[in-house]
């Protein structure tokens, strides 16, 4: 009785050569489109920024002793040095309404779309996504805390991937930095 092909060393070269073949096929089809996509990718980045660009959209703010910045897309005045220490929900909504940055009060938590409105398309970055050239300080590696508790689970508080613009909830007593802003709320929708 003959043997199969692929039991023989014979028929384990050939199905390895077939493999190989298959692999480099395969290899070949998919490279070019994860280099089209880098290069999509590239080009929504460098669109968004040039339609955004910080030396235009940012003002430090005189009347706020340098400590405050105009954001002219959307009209908001953010902190120009958020807080580093990570803190709670419940903490970080009371850190905005007693704060006093630039000599004036009346900060509280962003929307989660006032806060998106900061971050650009979604990128693999270890930084966080904001236009190059803004004049913010301290920013963060990390998410921040949102105004808006979520509705579906009352124990959860929204806040926003600050690399990829994700709003997402987590449990209120989870820590993260706070970013205060003044004017008024724009939407509380992300």
């Amino acid at each position: 009785m003959k043997r199969p092909l692929w039991t023989s060393s014979r028929g384990i070269v050939v199905t390895l050569v077939v493999i190989g073949i298959a692999s480099l096929l395969i290899y070949a089809q998919v490279t070019p489109q994860t280099h089209e996509r880098e290069e999509v990718i590239a080009t929504i980045i460098k669109n968004w920024q040039q339609a955004h660009p910080a030396n235009h959209r940012f003002v430090i703010l005189d009347d706020f002793n340098n400590d405050a910045v105009l954001d002219n897309d959307t009209s908001l005045i953010w902190e120009r040095s958020p807080t580093p220490t990570s803190v709670t929900w419940n903490e970080a909504r009371t850190t905005c309404v007693s704060r006093t940055t630039g000599g004036q009060k009346g900060w509280r938590l962003p929307a989660p779309a006032e806060m998106r409105s900061l971050v650009g398309p979604a990128v693999d970055s270890p930084i966080p996504n904001i236009p190059p050239g803004h004049p913010f300080t301290n920013i963060q590696p990390t998410s921040y805390w949102t105004v808006v508790p979520d509705a579906n689970q009352p124990s959860y508080a929204r806040y926003v991937d600050a690399f990829l613009g994700n709003v997402l909830s987590l449990i209120k007593v989870y820590t993260y930095p706070v970013w205060c802003v003044r004017g008024p709320i724009k939407s509380d929708e992300p």
